[in-house]
């Protein structure tokens, strides 16, 4: 018998529908309202700059023949269905691994969809100190990162936890 929803990680996948909203909509805004490569001075660190990113992350692969579109698409997609199966079979009492994951999904979609779409990536945040500029990204890209940090968490603090309630930890008298 299948496990009801609010009995599983499922649960929190409203996070990663507003992920995807938050960042097609940022997305569209720029497309709707800035030229390719244009650049607007937010602060004196941060421009909203918009490029297209046909790699992965920092660019990687952006300048293959086309093929790695598919490639990396196959890869969300499948890192996607792996990451929904993990969310039911996760119980009730998980909450910071499948908000991680939930934040993940939401950004790997982000970025499936201009893969299919467009053809690539729409990136437009854009932080830099003095000539040094970070790579461009996009809100997807940040829940990533916010998913990855919240794992890390979870992976430092639940160790830390099973070592204090386990048998072998307790001090013996």
């Amino acid at each position: 018998m299948p496990k009801p929803f609010s009995q599983t990680g499922l649960r929190f996948l409203w996070i990663s529908v507003v992920v995807i909203a938050l960042d097609l909509w940022t997305k569209y805004q720029v497309l709707g309202s800035m030229r390719l490569f244009q650049s607007i001075e937010v602060t004196p660190f941060f421009n909203l700059t918009y490029v297209h990113n046909y790699g992965a992350a920092f660019s990687f692969l952006a300048d293959a023949d086309g093929w790695q579109r598919w490639f990396f698409t196959a890869i969300a997609l499948v890192v996607s269905v792996v990451i929904v199966s993990w969310l039911y079979k996760s119980p009730r009492e998980e909450k910071c691994l499948p908000i991680a994951f939930c934040f993940i999904l939401g950004g790997a979609l982000g970025n499936v969809y201009d893969r299919l779409v467009h053809g690539y990536v729409i990136d437009f945040l854009d932080f830099y100190v003095g000539q040094w500029h970070w790579p461009a990204f996009n809100l997807a890209d940040s829940a990533i990162f916010i998913g990855a940090a919240l794992l890390i968490i979870d992976m430092l603090t639940s160790h830390k936890h099973k070592t204090e309630s386990s048998p072998s930890s307790t001090p013996k008298q």
